[in-house]
């Protein structure tokens, strides 16, 4: 379909039960792309018709096709979904065929796919390249997409266990003595990487792989003198390992596994005049091959809007990068 200026674009879909997801209540997603596009959809039983600018309504076409895609399969279509499809639309051509060309990871439960360009960049290097640093601010998927990349991996039989770590420093806080034992002494610290494996797995399914050794949640100070063979390892809030912390957990790396690295340079939380490791490791590696460095920015934020203007925000305050160090 062309998209001459002046002329609306119709597009039709061939299955009318699944025409509430595309729609949403009372239109509510037409209406969202309406908003953010500046066109005007019209809907006549299974047929949209869009009128406006020709590459909006171009765009809106894209976008529709693609979010017919998941209603078809019966797959949410909500704000965020419709959100991702705009965001990626500047970085695909508006074709049929570029819904299939968005990065996907598919676990047992669900796909995840990807809502920003560097999203889809982060899944394909975390496909192809035994190393993936991910970097960014807060809000952008990376721990999230990277436990969901394992959770695929350990489904799909390509490698035996997962081990997720992170070094236990408290965000500017003095947290003290904590009860309990080594688990409930760390588990506070892990609770986003339990989160996402609880939505991936279920409850039941984490406890029961976590007591057979599948699944290992362990601080950063277990992981030295030890070889991860056949593994998925993610080292998550990667910005407040020390150089040295850093350099033995890369080093851990056995027969057959891989390893994702995440932070974010702006939320460094060790002490003042100490090197982060995560910052210093993307300078180091960043010709190594079979390495793979990934910076995301305030425009990959997926959580809510005003994450990434709070972002921008405080960098025009600081007088930093949206994506850059503190310190």
């Amino acid at each position: 379909m062309s998209a001459a200026k002046g002329r609306p674009i119709e597009i039709s879909f061939d299955d009318n039960r699944r025409l509430p997801l595309l729609y949403g209540e009372h239109n509510a997603n037409l209406t969202r792309i309406e908003r953010q596009l500046g066109v005007k959809l019209a809907t006549r039983g299974n047929i949209v018709s869009i009128a406006g600018p020709a590459q909006s309504a171009e765009t809106a076409r894209s976008v529709l096709t693609e979010l017919w895609g998941r209603a078809s399969k019966n797959e949410t279509v909500g704000p965020a979904e419709i959100d991702a499809a705009l965001r990626l639309k500047p970085s695909n051509e508006p074709s049929e065929k570029d819904a299939s060309a968005v990065p996907v990871i598919r676990t047992r439960r669900r796909t995840v796919a990807a809502r920003t360009a560097t999203q889809g960049v982060y899944l394909r290097a975390m496909e192809q390249c035994e190393l993936v640093i991910g970097a960014g601010p807060a809000g952008t998927g990376k721990t999230y997409l990277a436990v969901t990349q394992a959770v695929a991996a350990l489904q799909n039989g390509q490698v035996d266990r997962i081990v997720i770590s992170r070094p236990a420093i408290e965000a500017g806080e003095r947290l003290g003595f904590l009860p309990g034992d080594l688990r409930e002494k760390i588990d506070p610290y892990l609770r986003p990487i339990y989160d996402a494996l609880n939505e991936l797995l279920s409850p039941e399914q984490v406890e029961k792989r976590i007591e057979n050794g599948e699944i290992e949640i362990a601080p950063l100070a277990f992981m030295r003198g030890r070889t991860l063979a056949h593994c998925f390892v993610i080292l998550d809030e990667a910005q407040n390992t020390t150089t040295v912390q850093m350099k033995m957990a890369l080093t851990r790396m056995g027969e057959g596994s891989r390893m994702v690295v995440t932070g974010d340079p702006g939320q460094i939380d060790l002490p003042s005049g100490v090197r982060s490791g995560l910052i210093d490791a993307m300078h180091i590696l960043r010709d190594v091959e079979g390495v793979s460095i990934v910076q995301f920015n305030d425009s990959d934020v997926v959580r809510h809007p005003l994450v990434a203007r709070i972002i921008r925000a405080y960098a025009k305050a600081l007088g930093a990068k949206p994506d850059g160090p503190s310190r």
